[in-house]
């Protein structure tokens, strides 16, 4: 996978603050919870070990169709692979107490791997997060910073990321957030 341009990025926001999503199926850069407040995903400015969330079919790959839904930053990206055709939907939700990112992943055709990884790093990659899992998904959290992931794709920790892989078939959905 090689380094996007920043042409391949289009935003997902709340109104308080928005992530870089690349052609990649990488969220790049994110800062939590203001627009104004330190990066935990900085891979953008630095490597994927700066902080990503990359969720893509496993044979990689950049996008075949892209765009947003008519009037919404609800993102869209589907990918085409031998295996099939994978849709991810991308968005932020208005917000309540907390900054939410949703990313739900559509079967819509033939039944295509997918690879999430998670890399959380607080203050612009500096920052390595103490994980711990519970039943409903991650909880990241170094100092006053703290992020919790929810999820029912199966995890577990590789390398210093939280890793899911699984199978999208047609009709199906995985949501994460």
């Amino acid at each position: 996978m090689g380094m996007a341009r920043i042409e391949d990025y289009a935003v997902v926001g709340d109104l308080h603050t928005g992530a870089l999503v690349s052609t990649e199926g990488s969220i790049d850069w994110l800062c939590l919870p203001h627009f104004d407040s330190p990066a935990c995903f900085n891979a953008l400015l630095d490597t994927p070990e700066a902080g990503r969330w990359l969720l893509a079919p496993e044979s990689g790959g950049t996008c075949a169709r892209r765009g947003y839904r008519e009037g919404t930053l609800i993102l869209e990206t589907e990918w085409e692979t031998p295996e099939g055709t994978v849709r991810v939907i991308d968005f932020m939700p208005p917000r309540d107490e907390v900054a939410d990112i949703v990313r739900i992943v559509e079967g819509v055709s033939g039944s295509v791997r997918m690879r999430g990884e998670l890399a959380l790093r607080f203050d612009y990659g500096h920052i390595v997060p103490w994980v711990r899992r519970d039943r409903h998904g991650l909880h990241a959290i170094a100092g006053p910073d703290s992020v919790y992931f929810v999820t029912k794709a199966p995890l577990h920790g590789e390398n210093m990321h939280s890793v899911s892989d699984f199978t999208v078939k047609a009709g199906s959905a995985s949501p994460l957030s």
